[in-house]
């Protein structure tokens, strides 16, 4: 187990009293992993803006009766080659979910992404980041 360092913070009670409200809400038992977390959070987003190597989650909604929808979204997946896994799932007669997880530098994740919103009949395309660093 790692080195655990304990240390002070100086809130506002107003700051304070909302952040209880919210790490309640959210199911924290305690305040240190809620701000663990967002320690987490905020370097991982720092890994991103910095272009560094991260892993990332392309979540897709789109209509798979939509012509040629199929082939061109494998075809730009292939070409992208940085591709970990894909994960498919109908969610209606005509809607599917396909979640791309990939390792990239962040600025070739977020091409790639770009990449995937412009092909005709994408309903949607979102990127979840991930920093591979570190998460203890």
């Amino acid at each position: 187990m790692p080195d655990l360092v304990r240390f002070g913070v100086s809130l506002d009670k107003e700051l304070l009293d909302r952040f209880d409200e919210l790490i309640q809400a959210e199911g924290y038992t305690n305040m240190s992993e809620a701000i663990r977390d967002l320690i987490r959070e905020r370097l991982a987003k720092k890994e991103w803006e910095c272009g560094n190597v991260v892993v990332g989650a392309i979540a897709i909604v789109y209509d798979h009766h939509y012509s040629n929808l199929l082939e061109r979204l494998t075809e730009v997946q292939h070409k992208y080659k940085k591709v970990i896994s894909s994960f498919h799932v109908h969610l209606t007669r005509d809607t599917c979910l396909e979640i791309i997880a990939v390792r990239d530098k962040s600025k070739n994740i977020t091409q790639f992404a770009h990449q995937i919103k412009a092909i005709k009949g994408i309903k949607q395309c979102d990127v979840a980041m991930c920093s591979i660093g570190s998460s203890k």
